[in-house]
């Protein structure tokens, strides 16, 4: 597709999310297009689940003749590629939590959504087998699908390899807590059956989180502890 295109496709998206529900027709006129261009755009919109078409409500005695024109307005796939306040809001609910409930509040969130973790992508890592760096792999394969762009790397010079985040879902709310970073490592020492070392990652300035992933037989899989301590942001700040 053409930056052109492009553009026009986000121009015929966005009118459709501040004006919607809005039809091919009203479109063509507010964008200044011709109603095939409008129609194309829309198509590959739906395609694409970004859009969906608009039932109106008919109420009894008001039924009009013919099917109404197709009106659209954004898919709840859509609504998700909209700039949110997510970031900002979860950073306010740490920052209270932490004031209000003392800085072992949020210990406890980080260990919760660490044993959360564990839960959600063991059943995929036990296929792989008591290989780590077949788990490895296995843990980036599911970490990727759910967003966080990682990928395995080998580092010849040792035995293991690197489990590589090109992208932090949480990367915001991780640079004010880092307890999130820490605690989602001890996540992957127990997935994997090793110890796992963090090389770096992006909340503290790095290109990328790295997860260093020695080459070592799985034995008794270390527990996610529930009374690991970190800084608190008071500490932190010294």
């Amino acid at each position: 597709m053409s930056e052109q295109a492009r553009t026009t496709r986000d121009r015929v998206r966005s009118a459709v999310s501040q004006d919607g529900p809005i039809t091919a027709r009203e479109l063509s006129e507010q964008l200044d297009l011709t109603p095939a261009a409008v129609r194309r755009h829309l198509d590959a919109l739906a395609a694409e689940g970004t859009i969906t078409e608009h039932e109106p409500t008919v109420t009894a005695g008001h039924r009009g003749r013919g099917r109404p024109a197709r009106a659209w307005v954004l898919s709840d796939e859509g609504q998700a590629t909209l700039p949110t306040a997510y970031d900002a809001v979860a950073l306010e609910v740490l920052t209270f939590l932490e004031q209000t409930q003392g800085p072992q509040a949020v210990e406890q969130y980080a260990r919760d959504r660490a044993r959360r973790l564990v839960s959600q992508y063991a059943e995929q890592v036990e296929r792989a087998g008591d290989d780590p760096l077949d788990r490895a792999a296995a843990l980036s394969s599911a970490l990727r699908q759910d967003g966080f762009a990682s990928s395995v790397r080998e580092v010849p010079q040792v035995r293991g390899l690197q489990l590589c985040q090109g992208h932090c879902p949480v990367q915001n709310v991780a640079e004010a807590f880092p307890t999130l970073c820490e605690a989602e490592a001890d996540a992957f020492s127990e997935l994997l059956g090793v110890h796992v070392q963090r090389l770096q990652t992006l909340p503290a300035g790095g290109h990328v989180c790295t997860t260093f992933v020695p080459a070592a037989t799985v034995t008794d899989r270390p527990q996610v502890s529930d009374t690991t301590t970190h800084p608190t942001t008071e500490e932190r700040s010294r």
